[in-house]
């Protein structure tokens, strides 16, 4: 029996999306259930739909480009907002990974997976955008310095940033605040 990949695709177990110039060409179900959209609501659109502000698609694309390894591959954790359905606009934590083909132009094309981690990890806390792009950097490990450093910031900003997010989540060192954002 020959493999077909557009069955593979559909039925994938994870959310998945096939990119150009950061514009959704082809998407599955996954996807489309974890956003909550019908497949004409996505497709041809661009991936700013799928963020909770304009601010944090650009600079998302500006972190990917930065991050990209030298085959292409950039993953993270970042927060995402569903399209439609009865949950509509709800903000939710997303692990997004993937791969730009062609490295030296990296939102030319690409493949990308999606996965909801809302059922491990919920939003408690009512976040600003620079405050989710900061958790989601605090998340992956990086200290002050590195994440002022990609973000184009000072690490005194990035350490007042922490220090509101401390005090959201009554936090009391920046272990316990990764702790309680992944297990919030």
């Amino acid at each position: 029996m020959p493999l077909d990949y557009r069955t593979a695709f559909e039925q994938a177990p994870i959310g998945l999306v096939i990119s150009e110039n950061r514009l959704i060409k082809d998407c599955n179900r996954q996807v489309l259930a974890m956003f909550g959209a019908e497949r004409e609501q996505l497709i041809d659109q661009s991936f700013e739909l799928l963020y909770p502000s304009p601010a944090e698609f650009q600079r998302t694309g500006d972190r990917i480009v930065a991050a990209l390894d030298a085959n292409g591959y950039y993953a993270d954790e970042r927060v995402m907002k569903r399209v439609a359905g009865p949950r509509a606009g709800e903000l939710f934590w997303c692990h997004v990974s993937g791969r730009a083909l062609d490295p030296a132009r990296p939102h030319a094309s690409g493949i990308w997976s999606f996965e909801d981690l809302s059922a491990h990890r919920q939003l408690k806390a009512d976040l600003t955008a620079r405050e989710r792009e900061i958790a989601a950097l605090l998340i992956e490990g990086l200290t002050s310095k590195l994440i002022g450093k990609r973000l184009g910031v000072s690490p005194r900003t990035i350490d007042v940033y922490r220090a509101r997010l401390m005090k959201k989540y009554g936090a009391a060192s920046t272990p316990d605040l990764v702790h309680r954002l992944l297990v919030s």
